[in-house]
């Protein structure tokens, strides 16, 4: 069983992986395998909808997206963590998950004529585990988790929660004080546990 973490915020050290780690700590208590990785320094452009994927098997556009791509692919579960920015994931992470839709869906299917209707075979996430977890100073964290929520639900995954919806309230003024919110760190180590629950059955 293996958890990779993907936080697409751009601090390092910041809340969004403070919260993150929390699950990552408790995944690994229970003797899951899990990787982090940080979106900070990586080079990963947005989808031009070119297509390539489908003829060549991965994508055409050559920068970091294919090594965490496939890191994605390997795992078992993805935790998809964001801060919010106006009410959004950031655009680093949107890039990645565009993609990884595209190139995912496309690995498992083929084009049809404008005439015919898909019958889709699943894709290359399939029934892989995904847990979002959205990080705000004050609101903004549910429209962010719904985006994630979105993507997995249409690349068709399975979602996992918490206790509460999976995110937290930190970063007033600009800092660095996810530590302060005991009620999002208890949400984040119910989500892990939740995690282990469902790769264990």
């Amino acid at each position: 069983m293996k958890v990779l973490a993907v936080c697409g915020s751009p601090r390092k050290k910041g809340n969004t992986e403070y919260f993150t780690r929390v699950v990552l700590e408790e995944l690994e208590d229970q003797g899951i395998v899990t990787e982090f990785v940080s979106l900070i320094g990586k080079d990963i452009s947005e989808c031009t909808g070119c297509y390539s994927c489908l003829d060549k098997g991965e994508c055409n556009i050559e920068d970091d997206f294919q090594e965490v791509f496939n890191k994605m692919l390997d795992a078992d579960a993805i935790i998809l963590a964001s801060p919010v920015y106006h009410a959004s994931i950031t655009p680093k992470l949107k890039c990645l998950l565009d993609r990884a839709g595209f190139s995912g869906r496309w690995a498992k299917n083929q084009m049809v004529d404008t005439t015919e209707s898909y019958d889709w075979k699943g894709t290359a996430f399939s029934r892989k585990l995904i847990a979002p977890i959205t990080v705000a100073r004050r609101t903004g964290q549910t429209f962010a988790f719904s985006q994630i929520a979105l993507w997995a639900t249409v690349n068709d995954c399975l979602v996992v929660g918490s206790n509460y919806w999976n995110i937290g309230m930190a970063g007033s003024g600009g800092r660095i004080e996810a530590d302060q919110d005991k009620e999002g760190i208890g949400t984040m180590k119910h989500l892990a546990g939740n995690i282990a629950y469902q790769l264990k059955r």
